[in-house]
């Protein structure tokens, strides 16, 4: 089967770095295809990028590769790791990055530091390690080089805290996870299948802001997104 390499960084579109380093990859395993998942994660907002791996990784067929760069640690003591969880293979720094993907997978994995210069690119920067370090392991694992080859095996790599759901009598908290390209508001609220969204009362904290398209009322409606967490989606009026 094609080995397929899905790439999620924080790089922007408008650089070559995406480019430069499916050049690396390409010339290591040239029968790869690459996906972009999206690089248009915040600037080294690790738990942006690890929302993103988390709801993304399940519409891929096992042996993926995914090539998560969202790295603010780079040229520091932390480390590029390597990890495998049912099926899937993820290169990324160890910044927590993949905790909530991997969470999801069980928490059963296995991980190795990429620390073999054999699998690195000859002429090491200290600031770009995805083209570096990330990229060729990533094309390397792609090629079926065994996961032990890359380095030490590691017993524990780093987490995220938890996202906050907090319930109380007369009141819900949660965390913005995310806000998307819509304006829709991701939340850490799980599904509550014992209360009806009907009987929840939206707050707003953060100001209101105007829209140059009328709103429906309501302006906001809670919604259960497939990933069963609970959103704010905008109601635009239509017509």
């Amino acid at each position: 089967m094609t080995p397929t390499i899905v790439l999620l960084t924080d790089f922007g579109v408008t650089d070559i770095y995406v480019g430069v380093m499916k050049g690396v990859m390409r010339a290591i395993c040239p029968s790869a295809t690459f996906i972009d998942l999206t690089h248009a994660v915040q600037p080294q907002n690790v738990r942006e990028g690890a929302y993103h791996l988390f709801n993304s990784y399940r519409y891929f067929p096992e042996g993926t590769v995914f090539l998560v760069v969202v790295d603010p640690g780079v040229g520091s003591a932390r480390r590029p790791i390597i990890v495998r969880a049912n099926g899937y293979t993820f290169i990324a720094p160890d910044n927590g990055i993949l905790a909530y993907t991997l969470q999801d997978l069980g928490g059963e994995y296995e991980a190795y530091e990429l620390a073999n210069p054999e699998y690195h690119m000859p002429d090491m920067s200290v600031t770009f390690h995805g083209r570096d370090i990330f990229a060729p392991g990533a094309a390397h694992a792609a090629a079926g080089v065994p996961l032990a080859q890359f380095g030490p095996r590691l017993e524990q790599i780093k987490s995220l805290p938890t996202p906050q759901m907090v319930i109380q009598e007369h009141k819900i908290s949660g965390e913005v996870m995310h806000i998307d390209h819509f304006g829709n508001v991701a939340t850490s609220i799980g599904k509550l299948r014992w209360l009806a969204p009907e009987r929840l009362r939206l707050e707003p904290c953060f100001g209101e802001r105007k829209t140059p398209v009328p709103i429906a009322a309501p302006s906001a409606i809670l919604r259960i997104h497939d990933v069963d967490i609970l959103g704010i989606s905008h109601a635009y009026h239509e017509g």
